[in-house]
């Protein structure tokens, strides 16, 4: 089906008003790493690999699509090392970017349970657009919308302070901006993309022996737009499953759950119902993961249970 300017439309209004490119997520507590480099278990030769699901808006033209792969785990008592893999494809294949890090985070052990861990995210990020076939009101659209495909380096840095039923996070996963197109026709820098900063925490309450109620919050600060908050509050029974509830200020609505289906698989789904104007253009949001904890040296898993 040929693309049409509506989209592009979409594409550039989502852009340049919200001024926003990095990726989304409902589930970003079970999806840490991967905007923070410093985030860490402490728990030594434990192998966690994940990868999450989410799209967007659904039956909106040109709607985003997001998948991520990551991985981390801890190699001795103060140094863990991850990588990720992410994905974006927004109007089916016009714009799609894929982003690959390696994470090193350097844990320090304040006392007993406190621990401060800092992290460095390297990699690079690759860029193709194609607006081959789309349809221009004009017979000579936008430069903005000719074809490209590049590939830019990026690091980004983090700071993860946590003990056993807490945790505070605050990172910037991509600090070089890096610009799309370059001045032309008095247009400056646009298709730029600006650095994301993000602010994390939780906390685990023990509300019994079965039950624990799991709030967060991440906030997430962009130059040119408006300060995100996403708040969320899960319970936990036996340490299985999960039920919880989240809003993103001025944006959206979510039901989260998750299922510890075997010692070493969790998988979870969550629902975001659209309240802002866009909700007028789309069916909501789906966002699916699904985690492996692996104990490489075989002393078990119900040792010391995981919360975050």
């Amino acid at each position: 089906m040929k693309k049409t300017i509506l989209f592009v439309s979409f594409l550039f209004f989502i852009t340049k008003v919200s001024a926003q490119q990095d990726s989304q997520y409902t589930q970003y507590m079970y999806n840490m790493n991967v905007i923070n480099p410093a985030y860490a278990t402490g728990m030594q030769f434990m192998l966690d690999i994940g990868t999450l699901y989410r799209t967007q808006w659904v039956g909106a033209v040109g709607a985003p699509k997001t998948l991520n792969v990551f991985a981390h785990m801890p190699v001795n008592k103060k140094i863990e090392m991850g990588f990720s893999l992410l994905s974006d494809d927004i109007g089916d294949g016009a714009k799609k970017e894929n982003n690959f890090y390696v994470d090193f985070a350097y844990v320090l052990q304040l006392n007993d349970s406190h621990r401060l861990s800092l992290g460095l995210k390297a990699g690079a990020k690759s860029l193709q657009t194609n607006f081959n076939g789309f349809k221009f009101e004009s017979a000579s659209p936008d430069f903005a919308f000719e074809n490209i495909d590049i590939l830019k380096p990026n690091i980004g840095i983090g700071a993860y302070y946590f003990n056993d039923v807490y945790y505070i996070g605050l990172s910037a996963p991509n600090l070089l901006d890096s610009k799309h197109i370059e001045e032309r026709s008095g247009i400056s820098n646009y298709g730029s993309e600006n650095v994301h900063v993000f602010f994390t925490g939780g906390y685990v309450f023990n509300l019994s022996d079965s039950f624990k109620l799991k709030p967060a919050f991440m906030s997430k600060f962009v130059k040119g737009a408006p300060i995100a908050v996403d708040i969320s509050a899960n319970v936990l029974y036996n340490d299985k499953f999960e039920l919880g509830a989240a809003y993103r200020v001025g944006d959206a609505v979510s039901t989260l759950v998750n299922i510890k289906v075997t010692p070493i698989i969790r998988v979870g789904y969550a629902y975001d119902y659209t309240i802002s104007n866009l909700g007028q253009f789309n069916s909501g949001t789906h966002e699916i993961f699904v985690l492996f904890n692996l104990d490489l040296l075989g002393k078990g898993y119900d040792k010391s249970p995981r919360f975050f």
